[in-house]
């Protein structure tokens, strides 16, 4: 215990502390390695943050009654914004997807449910950190390359990472933006409002592995947890809105689902910018990389019968 509360002077708790069999020893590391994460003259080396991540993971596995779990999963989350420098807060966001994916498959069944709360929770949070951000372009790509790149949970080309990880996010991703968006008001000294180039950064990720994956159930989860809602519930069409005298009983019921969709996800649609164009950019996007020439051909057909679906308003 000592040692553990000394250990936060010199450097970050060790992993042997965090992945301790005692609750009050890993409930210390975790408190000193907030106080070591926010110190900015604190440095912690790529090598040091991975090994510090392995420690962390296996104090979340120790975890093991749900109250205790839900508390210890947002305190891990915070601890990417107890760090001030957003280019740090990103690299010990890195560690954490690098460890996660490559201890996904140990996870037994008993353990997974409260490893997908830990990966909500830090989605969040990455969210909250754009927001901080204030959706800086560097910042988004950055993430996105964490997320997408070699290794991150949505890399559609490392063979090792699995599938699981792409379900769940595609799940929770709008949901997790969208509760960012509630927590931070638009009022308040960080600005919130999302452009059509951030919110197009953010959706990156998903737009790409549409395009790459050879995985049909993937492809199709993508399809129906991120970029269709994005367009019924999001960026519905103006029209879809607009009632007519002579309209039928099915086209107003019609309408009354397309409302309810557009209720799922409030803050998120209320703070996007220009909606219209918005729409319109996300939609010429997903033609665009159809059109590329890296795009698997069975997407390919695919995102271009999306973008056909968009209507008239989605011409490119």
């Amino acid at each position: 215990m000592t040692t553990a509360a000394s250990s936060s002077s010199n450097g970050p708790p060790l992993g042997k502390y965090l992945a301790s069999t005692e609750k009050k020893v890993r409930d210390k590391a975790i408190k000193n390695l907030a106080a070591f994460l926010s110190d900015t003259e604190n440095e912690l080396p790529e090598a040091e943050i991975n090994k510090l991540w392995k420690g962390i993971f296996y104090c979340f596995w120790m975890s093991d009654k749900p109250l205790v779990q839900q508390a210890l999963a947002q305190e891990l989350a915070e601890l990417v914004l107890t760090i001030p420098d957003d280019e740090k807060s990103l690299q010990f966001l890195r560690g954490f997807w690098i460890t996660l994916v490559r201890e996904w498959n140990g996870i037994d069944r008993l353990r997974m449910d409260k490893y997908y709360l830990l990966i909500r929770r830090f989605v969040n949070v990455s969210f909250r950190l754009l927001i901080r951000a204030d959706f800086e372009p560097m910042t988004c790509e950055e993430l996105n390359d964490i997320i997408s790149g070699p290794g991150g949970p949505l890399s559609s080309s490392d063979l090792k990472v699995p599938a699981g990880l792409g379900y769940h996010l595609s799940d929770l991703y709008l949901e997790e933006l969208d509760k960012a968006l509630a927590s931070t008001p638009s009022s308040s000294k960080t600005p919130s409002a999302l452009s059509a180039a951030a919110f197009q950064n953010i959706l990156q990720p998903f737009v790409q592995l549409a395009a790459s994956t050879s995985n049909t159930t993937l492809f199709k989860r993508v399809q129906d947890s991120v970029l269709e809602p994005v367009f019924t519930s999001v960026l519905p069409p103006s029209a879809s809105t607009q009632a007519s005298d002579s309209d039928s009983d099915e086209e107003e019921d019609g309408r009354a689902k397309k409302r309810a969709r557009q209720d799922r996800y409030p803050h998120l649609s209320d703070r996007i910018e220009e909606s219209e164009r918005t729409r319109s950019a996300l939609a010429k996007h997903i033609f665009e990389t159809a059109s590329q020439e890296d795009t698997l051909d069975s997407n390919r057909r695919k995102l271009y019968k999306i973008w056909r679906s968009l209507g008239e308003d989605s011409e490119a």
